[in-house]
């Protein structure tokens, strides 16, 4: 007996299990939700059978659409994994990546990446959610990214952390600076000028607090800011120093900005992948989890271009 449905019906069926509502699945796959609405309608004619419970505040798989969901997973990874493998496919596939990343790993080391992913998979649409790490890991929970790039913290049990690199805090100061001949800087010679901070909520300032606690600063910070690429604009800008993740601060190539070791003590971050556990990645989330854990480790010259197309 012929089953009349087709790929598109169970990417439908899919982003709807993963995104919980028909308006997110069909935002996530890029049709109308009328659309989206038709090609579960159709799987579900063609199954015989009905995948969802639908009211107006919410949607469930329904025992059968439980069953059917990890089937369906199974045979679209299969595809996807197959048609990656196939050189002269890889280059034209078409589908979409997203990677929850924290803003001071997605400035300098991302692009590089994604500029290489993008080489490999010109059609597989990559999104990448800058944001602190508690929203990295909060979309990381929920499903809205594939993978997280962020630095160790409080994971949910649901979740599994992969270290990449230990990240180093170093000083990071105008060329023209008085410390920017020096071989090292400590912290407390840090404090002793004037300084740009990252304020309260980043989960950066909680672990320098946390590291620092019995160093007591000469002076306030000159400026608080959200993000890191702030902070390091500002430095730019002459109002002062800071302390910023060596991943964060452009390389010796940087007509402006330059790096100085920070010392007693040396403060660390453990950066890394994050993932849902017992959860397999789509053969294109693979794909760029294999891109990051290979570039990690390469200076920005082997890297490639920075540019994203």
């Amino acid at each position: 007996m012929a089953i009349n449905f087709d790929l598109n019906d169970l990417q439908a069926f899919r982003a709807v299990v993963e995104k919980g509502s028909f308006g997110k699945a069909a935002e996530a796959i890029h049709i109308s939700q009328p659309a989206l609405s038709r090609r579960i309608e159709k799987l579900e004619g063609a199954l015989g059978v009905k995948l969802f419970e639908r009211t107006t505040r919410r949607v469930s798989l329904t025992m059968v659409g439980r069953a059917f969901a990890p089937r369906a997973e199974r045979l679209l990874d299969d595809l996807d994994d197959a048609l990656l493998g196939i050189s002269d496919v890889a280059s034209t596939r078409l589908g979409h990546v997203t990677i929850a990343c924290v803003p001071s790993a997605a400035y300098y080391f991302m692009p590089r990446v994604v500029a290489r992913y993008h080489q490999l998979y010109p059609k597989i649409r990559v999104r990448v959610l800058d944001a602190s790490a508690h929203d990295v890991h909060d979309a990381v929970v929920s499903g809205e990214a594939d993978l997280g790039l962020s630095f160790m913290g409080n994971l949910d049990v649901g979740l599994e952390f992969e270290l990449l690199v230990q990240d180093t805090y170093v000083l990071a100061c105008r060329r023209d600076h008085a410390l920017a001949s020096r071989e090292a800087v400590t912290w407390s010679e840090f404090f002793e000028h004037d300084y740009i901070a990252v304020d309260k909520t980043s989960g950066n300032r909680f672990l320098l607090d946390q590291a620092l606690i019995h160093i007591k600063p000469a002076r306030p910070s000159v400026c608080e800011t959200r993000h890191v690429v702030t902070m390091l604009g500002l430095v730019e800008a002459g109002l002062g120093i800071a302390a910023a993740p060596a991943m964060a601060v452009p390389t010796a190539g940087h007509p402006i900005l330059m790096s100085v070791p920070l010392t007693a003590p040396q403060v660390i971050r453990s950066v890394g992948l994050i993932k849902r556990r017992g959860r397999t990645l789509t053969p294109a989330a693979l794909e760029l989890e294999r891109l990051i854990v290979e570039m990690k480790a390469l200076p920005p010259s082997v890297q490639g271009p920075t540019a994203v197309h």
